[in-house]
């Protein structure tokens, strides 16, 4: 019988029985406007302050929220995504009063398109942007930083962990080469919230960006992390919400449910991502088994749940169909980016070939996940890899025929 298994958690996560009971009242019974000075009205201010609460205590950020005073609601700012976040936080920074007429930023080659986008468009617009190597793990190279950051650099934004390949930056040291140039540091931390600890003081981070989706919280709300002393200029104006930074009347129910993925996020992460690193050892360990084979990323220093592979005469988009239709969801990549038939800029970066950067197969799992279903995917993955080469021109007696590959271009 053919099982279904859910192996694409770093696009999104099932909301969780427990955040989803919390949210529903916010939804039906208390569906006041923050803004509104009656008492429903209040009620939803408290439960979004709450909320607030929630997230800074999670990240251990500095600044408590003023409840007297919702346009001075601490270091946690609400955003509707994740990239709205990191919008925020890069141009919000270099547009804004506290940047004082830096025009240089640095960020990675393999960011989220959301910081990557937002650094172009900044760029066109008379911004220098330098754009870091990786090495073949992901790392970002520390001494390249050392050697392009100077007085004129405002914002340093480099991603807390990969959403594809599942590297972990070290972000202490990025922060304290940046901060040594009178530089902020940005973390993207989508992907990491939730899954590894992080403390915005201990890690000298000044703005971090989250979204509450990728660990069991609902879709189309997220946060910035603002350090106190940092002035933003605003993405969006109106009734003066976030501080004025982010205007618009709160998603309450989203927030309520943001606070409480978090809450529970960070509550025995240790013992529940120990769990799912088990998980994913052992699909690593099953998968690996399969001829011609890659494992991309650091194989140590990287996510809980990530495993990101490539299979040399193999495309990708081919492999996730039939996966599919054995019951598997996974990804080739970044799910932003799954409607083009560009090879990922992720794998380019970490200097594989264009016809093996194709063949990439990433699986990420969560604590929902059983050794059932690592070893149906194991099973599965073996099947398919195997079909899809005894079909393809460029698999010959048993191995990848690279004269073949080349003639078809």
């Amino acid at each position: 019988m053919k099982r279904f298994v859910y192996a694409d958690n770093a696009a999104t996560t099932p909301v969780s029985e427990h955040v989803f009971e919390v949210m529903k009242p916010w939804l039906t019974e208390f569906y006041g406007n923050p803004s509104s000075l009656y008492r429903i009205g209040q009620q939803a201010k408290n439960a979004v302050n709450t909320a607030r609460a929630q997230v800074g205590k999670a990240l251990n950020a500095a600044e408590p929220i003023n409840e007297a005073n919702d346009r001075k609601p601490g270091e946690i700012i609400f955003t509707g995504s994740g990239s709205q976040a990191d919008n925020l936080a890069i141009r919000g920074f270099v547009e804004g009063p506290s940047n004082r007429g830096r025009r240089h930023i640095i960020t990675s080659k393999i960011e989220h398109h959301a910081v990557l986008y937002t650094c172009e468009a900044l760029e066109k617009e008379g911004w220098r942007v330098t754009y870091l190597d990786v090495d073949k793990l992901g790392r970002i190279d520390l001494d390249q930083l050392r050697s392009v950051i100077s007085d004129d650099t405002a914002i340093v934004s480099v991603m807390a962990a990969n959403n594809e390949i599942g590297t972990i930056q070290d972000l202490k040291a990025i922060s304290e080469i940046a901060h040594a140039h009178g530089a902020v540091f940005h973390t993207d931390a989508v992907q990491a919230v939730g899954h590894m600890p992080i403390d915005v003081q201990a890690m000298g981070i000044d703005l971090l960006s989250l979204s509450a989706h990728k660990f069991r919280g609902p879709k189309g709300v997220g946060a910035l992390y603002c350090r106190k002393g940092i002035t933003l200029k605003p993405s969006v104006f109106g009734g003066g919400q976030e501080r004025g930074w982010a205007s618009g009347t709160e998603n309450v129910a989203g927030m309520v449910g943001l606070g409480a993925a978090i809450e529970d996020a960070v509550s025995g992460m240790d013992e529940k991502m120990g769990y799912v690193r088990r998980l994913t050892d052992r699909l690593i360990e099953g998968v690996m088994k399969i001829p011609y084979t890659h494992l991309t990323g650091d194989p140590e220093n990287r996510l809980p749940g990530t495993a990101s592979f490539v299979f040399e005469a193999i495309e990708g988009e081919g492999l996730i169909l039939r996966l599919d239709a054995c019951g598997i969801c996974s990804s080739t990549g970044s799910a932003c980016s799954t409607g083009s038939l560009d090879p990922s800029h992720v794998l380019m970066a970490i200097g594989l070939p264009h016809e093996i950067a194709h063949g990439s197969l990433r699986l990420t799992l969560g604590e929902q996940n059983t050794e059932e279903d690592v070893d149906y995917m194991v099973e599965s993955v073996t099947k398919v890899v195997d079909g899809l080469r005894a079909m393809s021109p460029v698999w010959v007696n048993g191995r990848p025929d690279l004269t073949a590959a080349s003639n078809l271009h």
